[in-house]
């Protein structure tokens, strides 16, 4: 048997499994980090990102179970219990603080923050509780700090401002000519990159016209789709509109490992991400450690991360500003090297292992 009061249990509703290699990808890039470090981590989350009824009542079930018996059987071994995502994550969390002392660390990731406790007044009383029984609160964005703390009413020297981190091994830069190649872009064309579920609140209805505007001046624009198409209703509807406005060069190309990903982050001339919201962006950040200039949506964490001419920041939900800032890094190669330069600063900064130091400093604060 372990020695007592060694272990730290990561709970989370969103985990890679079988059915999702990049499902809650943050999340496990960071257990992982955590575990090379020396910290003895068990897991207990949600590792299948299928949706419908039948399937979000199983996966929930077996997951209050699994976390359940860790918390009961384990009781002894755990020293913290780290939940991702306030709600329902912490509340397992705040079960195994109240019955058998365990520290409470939990990471807002903005979802949790900005949509689920909105719902109605019982995920908003829940979210509150769990935040303010917390040892530790972690908030991945500037704004989601704020929130936290003048929403839930939370005593501010308890809530940590501190991204998921980039792992720069992975995101690194390659020659463009080099990472074109291996992706199969054509050379001679403009790569514009979107990484991120697709469903209307990342802004892929804004990009799609964007693009078809620009691409009536700028033939040799190309459009690359990577992520989640779980969202069928409405992958159809982007399809449709693909198809109905015979808007050519777009391609879908579904979820990307990390090791895919970081590929195409390099070959694109351009990441952009038109979201309605974001609680940090980490898509952002890998692009810009993997040097690559990005256009953001002036929202939530975008609007720090891209801030200092880090990238270039746009009116949300709206298309002609969207076409602007890319048009931009057309028009304007040194811009995206000005930008590219400032991006590999803030990619520095927010590098995975500098926050890992960080949360092994916070791990040890609340032991």
């Amino acid at each position: 048997m372990e020695d007592s009061r060694n272990r730290i249990l990561i709970v989370s509703n969103m985990y890679p499994g079988k059915h999702s290699e990049t499902y809650g990808i943050f999340v496990k890039n960071q257990v992982e980090a955590l575990r090379k470090k020396g910290h003895k981590i068990d897991v207990a989350a949600i590792d299948d990102a299928r949706t419908g009824k039948f399937n979000n009542m199983r996966k929930y079930l077996v997951w209050l179970l699994h976390a359940l018996y860790a918390v009961f059987r384990y009781k002894d071994n755990y020293k913290l219990v780290h939940a991702h995502y306030v709600f329902p994550s912490g509340l397992i969390g705040l079960l195994s603080k109240k019955l058998f002392g365990t520290k409470l660390v939990v990471t807002a990731h903005g979802g949790d923050i900005n949509k689920l406790a909105k719902k109605n007044k019982f995920y908003f009383n829940q979210t509150k509780r769990i935040l303010q029984a917390s040892d530790v609160i972690i908030a991945v964005g500037e704004d989601l700090q704020k929130q936290i703390i003048e929403d839930f009413h939370v005593d501010s020297n308890n809530v940590r401002l501190m991204s998921m981190g980039v792992d720069r091994s992975v995101f690194a830069p390659i020659p463009k000519f080099k990472a074109k190649k291996e992706t199969a872009f054509d050379i001679e064309g403009f790569h514009i990159l979107f990484v991120g579920n697709h469903i209307r609140e990342k802004g892929l209805m804004e990009l799609l016209e964007s693009y078809q505007q620009l691409k009536a001046q700028y033939d040799y624009l190309r459009l690359h789709l990577i992520g989640s198409q779980k969202n069928q209703e409405f992958l159809e509807e982007l399809n449709q509109r693909i198809e109905e406005k015979r808007i050519i060069g777009v391609s879908l190309h579904g979820p990307k490992n990390q090791e895919e990903l970081s590929k195409y982050m390099a070959a694109a001339d351009v990441l952009v991400l038109p979201s309605y919201s974001e609680g940090f962006g980490l898509v952002a950040l890998e692009a810009m450690s993997a040097n690559t200039p990005v256009v953001g949506s002036d929202v939530g964490g975008l609007s720090h991360l891209l801030a200092e001419n880090a990238g270039i920041l746009v009116k949300p939900k709206d298309s002609a500003a969207l076409s602007a800032g890319i048009e931009e890094l057309i028009r304007d190669p040194e811009k995206g090297n000005l930008l590219v330069a400032q991006g590999d600063k803030k990619a520095e900064l927010f590098s995975q292992q500098r926050i890992i130091e960080e949360l092994s400093q916070i791990y040890q604060l609340v032991d």
